[in-house]
Parts: C-alpha cells; structure tokens; sequence
C-alpha cells in the first residue's frame, strides 16, 4: 500500500467557498457583523464530480492508494475574520473532508484543522479536535504554529500556551502535522516562503527545547521536506552543540517526522541520505501549492513517488516510507482503514 500523509481538500464546491467568502466580507463590512453556522446544500454528486477529476484521478494515475486527507492549508485562514468566525469555519471545513472521506472511504482518511486565531490560547481549540477524532474518527490534525499569518506573535510551538493541545494530542494518540496557512506578510509569499519558512523554524524551535521530556510520545510531522532543515542539517547539529543540547537523534529524531513534498529530485535525494528512513513519509500534497509540469522531465512537480522509485535505496527502505512509517506515526490509521 502506498500512503499519501499530505492531501488536501482542495477541490471543495464552491458553496463551501461562498460561504467563506460570505463571512470575511461580514467581518470586513460590518465591526458588529455576527457570524452565523454554515448552511448550504450541496449534493454528493457535486463533490463526486470534483474529486473524481482531480485527486482520485491523479491517484490512479500516479500509483498511490491511500491520502491522509485535510483541509485546504492556505484555506484554514486563521488570521481572517474573528475567532467565531474560525470556529464555524474549521467545523464546516471538517464536516466537508468528513463527508468526502466517507464518500471514498478506501481512498481518503480523515485530518482536522483547528479553530485557532492570534492571541486565542490554544486550549479553545482541544473540543474540536476531541469532536474530530472522538465522534468522526479522524486520525490526526494540522496544527498552525503561526496563526497570525507570518506576522509569528504568538508563543513558540514549545511554550506551555500549546500545552493544552499536546495533552489532548497525547490523550487521543494522534500526530499533528505543522502546517501554517496563509500570509498577511508582504514579504513572505504564502507557499514559496511561508511555508518553508514555518517548517524551518517549527524545528529550531524544538531544537532549542525539551518538549518531548514532558510529551515523550508526541508526534510531529514537518511537511514540505522540513524546508531548509535537511539541506541544513551540520548547521542544526552544531548549533545544537554549541548550545549543549544532546544529539539531535536523541533529541527529535523519536518524536519529529518529514514528509516528501519536495518536488525535484535532487531534493529528494537529499532529504533521504540526511534523515532517517524512520522518519520520511511519502507525501505529495498533489492538487496543492505546484500543480505543473516540470520542463526538465515531462512530468508534474508534485508527482513525487516518482523520485522515491528513482532514489539510491533498498526496497525495504521504500516500503518504510511509502507506508510503514504512516502506521507507526499515525497510530489510528490501521484501524480508520479497517472499518
């Protein structure tokens, strides 16, 4: 089985879309402006049309069986509107992904995104992820670091104000993966440095904390190849050892996941001679931030499980990380397959 961790649902119907466009333009027209709870229909036929066309069609196409499927990143918008507002929205959202998972239930397994918004404590987020998980059976969540939207004004991911999170992450025994969504920052745009920006420093943070002594079994996966972090790696081990800090596989290295959204392969080939093979999960996150075709090869950017069957290593090693290392990292997901 070849397993997707990074899909997003990125061909929602437009009333979903509407809606959220209804509410920003609510908040922006209106500072009294009162949210209201999605209300819309839309038919199983319509999303059925949109997914069969695009990720289940790549799917076929591309070799993978399985996508571990959330909502839009840049969509979740955490900066936008109100904290009221980015609760109807991540409830909405999820109900969507809920319903598209059910739909196709032996090719889409179920992530959450979060409530969150700048300078809202995070515990306000734990009864939607318990909802998620608890009564819809999804098995992991994306977790913005940088609500604000690159502006980074609320306490680093191993501050106690995130704490709350990780002892339901704990308590439910599922991963988050650490994704930032969109930007208000002119100078950062939101895929081509946001994101690769967010992944970098998520893991400095960590580097610099003993999180993992107060959560030994939490789970994080750093998507997009972990941005700078493998291409980097003698920076972070000396830092490390500047800083007196253990050596970062006695550090991270149990706790800390990277996926294979990387889109040429010489970054891919980087990525595998740096990082354990204990720690890479294949991803694509097809359907997302790059969606052509790459000159140099004929083929699309994110279609990356053509770079995993090109790399330099063993068959052993390409089953660790086209699915070994989901099961291992997403403790619910053999059972979400199951039923």
């Amino acid at each position: 089985m070849i397993i997707d961790c990074h899909g997003h649902y990125t061909t929602e119907p437009p009333q979903l879309t509407d809606y959220r466009k209804e509410q920003l333009e609510g908040v922006a027209n209106d500072p009294n402006f009162v949210p209201s709870e999605a209300n819309f229909h839309c038919t199983d036929e319509e999303m059925a049309e949109r997914l069969e066309a695009a990720q289940l069609k790549l799917q076929a196409e591309r070799g993978s069986d399985l996508t571990i499927f959330s909502p839009r990143a840049v969509g979740m918008g955490h900066h936008l509107g109100t904290h009221k507002t980015s609760e109807y929205w991540a409830t909405i959202c999820n109900n969507m992904v809920k319903r598209a998972c059910d739909m196709y239930p032996d090719k889409f397994v179920p992530v959450c995104q979060l409530p969150q918004y700048p300078g809202v404590e995070p515990a306000k987020s734990v009864p939607e992820l318990k909802r998620c998980v608890n009564e819809m059976g999804f098995i992991g969540l994306n977790l913005n670091p940088d609500p604000s939207g690159a502006m980074w004004t609320d306490p680093p991911i191993t501050d106690k104000w995130w704490y709350p999170v990780y002892e339901a992450m704990v308590e439910l025994d599922v991963p988050a993966m650490l994704h930032v969504s969109g930007s208000c920052n002119p100078n950062f745009h939101h895929t081509g440095s946001h994101y690769l920006c967010g992944d970098t420093t998520v893991f400095m943070q960590l580097l610099m904390s003993d999180l993992f002594k107060d959560f030994p079994t939490l789970k994080f996966i750093i998507p997009h190849g972990g941005g700078a972090v493998p291409y980097h790696w003698g920076r972070f081990r000396g830092l490390a050892q500047d800083m007196g800090r253990p050596l970062l596989d006695e550090l991270l290295l149990n706790n800390v996941f990277f996926d294979t959204c990387v889109y040429h392969q010489a970054g891919i080939d980087c990525l595998l001679k740096v990082i354990p093979t204990k720690n890479i999960l294949f991803a694509s996150e097809m359907v997302g931030a790059v969606r052509g075709v790459d000159p140099e090869t004929g083929y699309n950017f994110d279609d990356t499980k053509r770079y995993i069957d090109a790399a330099d290593i063993s068959d052993a090693e390409k089953a660790q990380i086209f699915s070994e290392n989901a099961f291992n990292v997403f403790p619910r997901l053999k059972d979400a397959i199951a039923t």
